[in-house]
């Protein structure tokens, strides 16, 4: 895992869909499963998004913290 795609997860915005402009690390847990059932997209948006399902599913998006501008905190969980 490198530190550039990290920050890349909070600097990307979602380009579509219900979670249109939202950041990549801010996506919920159950969207980013549902790619993960239904297929990634291609290129650099599905490999991104892939890499926040990893995180999300393995309880890592702590890792994001220290990357994250001042003022954005992580969203809370529902």
């Amino acid at each position: 895992m490198n530190s550039e795609k990290l920050a890349l997860l909070l600097s990307r915005e979602m380009p579509y869909g219900k979670y249109k402009g939202r950041l990549l690390a801010d996506l919920p847990g159950h969207y980013l499963g549902w790619f993960a059932r239904e297929g990634f997209p291609s290129g650099e948006l599905g490999a991104l998004i892939a890499l926040m399902y990893e995180l999300d599913h393995n309880d890592l998006r702590h890792l994001l913290a220290p990357l994250r501008p001042p003022g954005r905190p992580l969203p809370r969980r529902a």
